[in-house]
Formats: C-alpha cells, sequence, structure tokens
C-alpha cells in the first residue's frame, strides 16, 4: 500500500465513526446526548482492536476495546444481532455509558465490529441520574454484562430508569448509528476494497509510526504522587502512585502502590485506568498518528486488583470514570514533567464537574433526571497559558445550552461565568480560569454534585498552585458551603452554585 492508499485507507474509516456518531446526536432523545455529545463511535476488526474512532470521548474510546472483547469472548457471532453491555469489569467505564457492538457480516462472514458508547441520563439506583454516592455497584443502577439486544433488554432497562421514554429513545438511536456504520462498511466492500487488509495496515503503520515518535523522547523511569479529596465518605486523600518507563519506544505505567480500593464511588475499573494512559500516549505522539490500537500496541499498564485503579465487584465506580480518570491523567503528566518539562502541562482541574438534577417536573407531572458536567481551566504549559472554561482531557462533551436546559427541565441557570484568573509574578503562564454557574429550582428536587479539587488544588510547575473549586447553597439570601460530594433536596427559590477549579501555572525553571 502506498501513502495515498494509506492516507485514504485512515480517513474511510475515520469517516465512517464521524457518520455514525452525527446520526446518534441527530436521533438521541436526552440533552445529554443530543446537546452535550456524551458519545462515541468506533470500529473493530475481529480480534477487537480499534481501527477507527470519531473524535468523541476519551474515557470511552480507550476503554471500548476491552468491551468488544468482551462480546466476542461470550458470543459466536451472529449476522442482524445486536449486543450490549454496561458492566464496569467487562470493559466498561460507569453504569450509565451503555456500549453497543453490532457485527458487520461480507459473503457471509463477520469481517468487522462497529460500536458506540453513550452516556444515558438514568440507568435506575438509589438517586436520580444513577451517580450516587454509593457503598455497592448495585446501589448505582442496571447492570448488564454482554448480551444480546432485543426488546426483553430494552424493556429491562426501561423499567430500571426514572425516564423510560428518554432510554428508549437514545437506545434505538445507537441501533440506528450502528446500522450507519454498518451500512457504510457494506458499500465499501461492494466497491471491491480489500477492507481487512486496509484495516491490517492502518494498524501496522501506526504502531510503527508511535514507535518512532515515542523514541525522541530520553529514556527512563520516573515516579510521581497526587491524591483524591475524599470518597464521600471517610477517606481523605486517597494516594495515586505511577511509575512511568519509556524503552525502546513503548511506555510502561505501573499503578500497583496506589492506594486500596475505597468504600464510596470513587474507584476504577481496570478499563478507565487503561484508557487514562493510552490518551497520555497519545498526547506525546500528536495528532498526526492515527487513533487506533496501533497506538495500544506500545502501552503496557500495571495494576494491583483490589486497588482504586483496578476496582474489583462489588465496588462502586460511578465517579471513577468522571473524576479519578482525570487524576490518573494529571498524575502521568506530573511524572513526565521530570523529564519532559519544556513539553507537558501543569495539572489541569482535575474534574468533571459532575452535577445531577432529579424530580417531577410541574409542567408535565413526569419525572425527570438531568446530567452535565461544567469545564474548568486547564493547566499552562511552556509559552501557553491554560484554557479557560474547559472540558479537560477524559472528557470530550460540550457544556449544555442554557437555552436547552430550561426548556425541557423545571429549573434554570441564573449565572455563568468564567470565574476571575489569580494575579501571578511575571513569567508565570496562568492556568485557564474555573466556571461559575448557579441553578435556581421553580420545583423539589434532588441535587447531586460530583466533584474534586475541592480539598488539594491543581499542581502547578515552578508556580504557585491553581485555583481550588467550590459548592455552595443558597437559601433564603443564606449561603452555605457544601462538601465535594454531596446529595441534598432543594426548595423552589433555592440555589446551588458551582465554582469550578482552575488548572495549574506554568513558571519557567529557576536554578
Amino acid at each position: 500500500m502506498n501513502v495515498i492508499e494509506l492516507e485514504l485507507a485512515k480517513h474511510l474509516f475515520a469517516g465512517i465513526a464521524e457518520e455514525m456518531g452525527a446520526v446518534l446526536q441527530r436521533a438521541s432523545f436526552s440533552p445529554n446526548i443530543r446537546e452535550r455529545r456524551d458519545f462515541s463511535c468506533a470500529i473493530f476488526n475481529l480480534q477487537g482492536e480499534m481501527v477507527a474512532q470519531a473524535a468523541h470521548i476519551p474515557v470511552h474510546l480507550g476503554s471500548a476495546p476491552l468491551s468488544v472483547k468482551a462480546v466476542l469472548d461470550a458470543f459466536e457471532l451472529e449476522d442482524g444481532q445486536h449486543y450490549v453491555l454496561n458492566d464496569p469489569y467487562c470493559g466498561g467505564t460507569h453504569l450509565p455509558d451503555i456500549t453497543l457492538v453490532t457485527p458487520v457480516f461480507w459473503d457471509g462472514e463477520a469481517r468487522f465490529l462497529v460500536a458506540n458508547r453513550a452516556h444515558h441520563a438514568d440507568v435506575g439506583g438509589i438517586t436520580p441520574g444513577s451517580m450516587a454516592l454509593s457503598q455497592h455497584i448495585d446501589d448505582e443502577g442496571w447492570r448488564i454484562g454482554p448480551t444480546r439486544f432485543d426488546s426483553d433488554v430494552l424493556d429491562s432497562l426501561k423499567a430500571a430508569s426514572r425516564t423510560p421514554r428518554e432510554r428508549e429513545g437514545d437506545m434505538r438511536a445507537q441501533v440506528a448509528a450502528n446500522l450507519r456504520g454498518a451500512a457504510r462498511l457494506t458499500e465499501s466492500f461492494l466497491g471491491g476494497r480489500d477492507l481487512e487488509s486496509l484495516a491490517s495496515e492502518v494498524l501496522d503503520y501506526t504502531e510503527s509510526l508511535g514507535r518512532t515518535l515515542l523514541k525522541r523522547y530520553p529514556e527512563g523511569c520516573w515516579e510521581a504522587e497526587d491524591v483524591l479529596d475524599s470518597d464521600g465518605y471517610n477517606s481523605l486523600d486517597i494516594r495515586l502512585h505511577a511509575e512511568v518507563a519509556l524503552k525502546d519506544g513503548a511506555f510502561h505505567v505501573d499503578f500497583s502502590a496506589s492506594d486500596d480500593e475505597v468504600l464510596g464511588p470513587m474507584n476504577v475499573p481496570f478499563a478507565v485506568t487503561y484508557s487514562a494512559t493510552l490518551y497520555v500516549v497519545r498526547c506525546l505522539l500528536g495528532a498526526d498518528v492515527p487513533a487506533n490500537d496501533g497506538v495500544a500496541r506500545l502501552v503496557k499498564v500495571c495494576t494491583r486488583s483490589g486497588s482504586i485503579l483496578d476496582a474489583t465487584y462489588p465496588r462502586p465506580v460511578a465517579l471513577g470514570n468522571v473524576e479519578t480518570s482525570q487524576r490518573v491523567v494529571d498524575l502521568l503528566f506530573r511524572a513526565l514533567s521530570k523529564p519532559l518539562e519544556d513539553l507537558v502541562p501543569a495539572a489541569s482541574c482535575g474534574s468533571m464537574n459532575s452535577v445531577v438534577i432529579g424530580g417531577i417536573d410541574p409542567r408535565t407531572n413526569e419525572a425527570f433526571t438531568y446530567y452535565e458536567t461544567i469545564g474548568g481551566g486547564a493547566g499552562a504549559g511552556p509559552g501557553y497559558p491554560g484554557m479557560s472554561g474547559r472540558h479537560v482531557h477524559m472528557t470530550n462533551t460540550l457544556n449544555t445550552p442554557v437555552e436547552a436546559l430550561e426548556h425541557a427541565y423545571p429549573f434554570k441557570v441564573v449565572e455563568y461565568s468564567c470565574r476571575e484568573l489569580p494575579k501571578l509574578e511575571a513569567g508565570v503562564q496562568p492556568g485557564g480560569s474555573g466556571v461559575r454557574r448557579a441553578y435556581e429550582f421553580h420545583s423539589p428536587c434532588t441535587v447531586t454534585l460530583m466533584t474534586e479539587r475541592r480539598r488539594n488544588a491543581p499542581w502547578s510547575i515552578n508556580a504557585p498552585d491553581g485555583e481550588r473549586g467550590r459548592n455552595l447553597f443558597v437559601r433564603n439570601g443564606e449561603v452555605r458551603e457544601l462538601g465535594d460530594k454531596v446529595t441534598l433536596e432543594v426548595e423552589p427559590g433555592d440555589k446551588i452554585v458551582v465554582l469550578t477549579p482552575g488548572g495549574g501555572h506554568y513558571g519557567l525553571h529557576h536554578e
């Protein structure tokens, strides 16, 4: 295959994945998928390797191959059959992220698989939004391992959810997205292309290019530590530890010295730890390297089963996907800042700042559940400031438009702005500023805030720490400070104010 053919093949597969995403977004019912685009689409070979992905959510995409491999291990693939799972112990992230896998047949044989993963706003559990301060995975909602998707499974999901109509609409959108991907691959087979050989060469090319680029960096072994604020219960300053090794164009990480899994939902399954590591490696390689599992061939991740970065059943994991994953990225960048200080940025805001609101909509007398994450500050780097109000690293969603939110739900956003940047000495690049977002409620609701970097500030490089976040509750003009992880009941007229963390700063090294 020559260079032109290789480039065409790369864009053929990536274009199909992007088209799958366009279908999923347009057909979905929930604002979280339709407006925030909290979903991901990709194409896989029969070994479960990702051939191409759309530019969607990093935490979904790095872990999705493990879910696809779980389906391949569980079933003899059938033409026309979809497979569904969300089990964090089978390559999933957390229970709201439901993965749908569909084989693509040609001439009576399975040739590829297409898959998408979407965050459903409610899949049951003890609080609206399935993002509870849980102590057991069953508290977090409907959980299913690799299963043939049919009407009975859909009915089971609807029965578990507080918003069954929305769940059915979003699942049908996921089916439509996979059908579009399968149709486009079939059209390419009809054109006489040997797609399997093309996919194999794209993966081999990516592996070769990635190895060459990693060899640009100094070889060695470096360690770093960072801490999580809490698990929502009694565990504070939960320690994460990484030992990073670069050698012969390969990237190895050992997280075994991290703390044990905790009571609350900050644990992560191995798939999320692996996904965060892949993301960091892709950052090192740059945008010219195709986004596929050729990169994964360069990466080895070691964990300790039963640690916070390799959770075991029945430990809860709802927040590991959205909070701990961000800290893993900052942890790896901290280790790499020792040999690559002139390349890597300071810590990001380190939190997706999850907000879940549920109740009965007085306009319809029907249950509703709303979920969003709020951007914060990105870390500054050598020669550039951090961006403000951004969804960073493991998330790639959009901020929900206020108009769409207020049209769909019985509350409003009364303030939405960037926080003020701190004053720093000359020569220090500032981290991006966080966001101030305030909600006012029209009816009784249950609100859950799941956040980080309220206790421990984002670390900087040769500069003061970045800005911590805050969570506030306002009733009758009285302001009360909330914890980093909390569920509370609000009444009409109450306000919740979320101030997200900024990014770490970057200063010049002084001898």
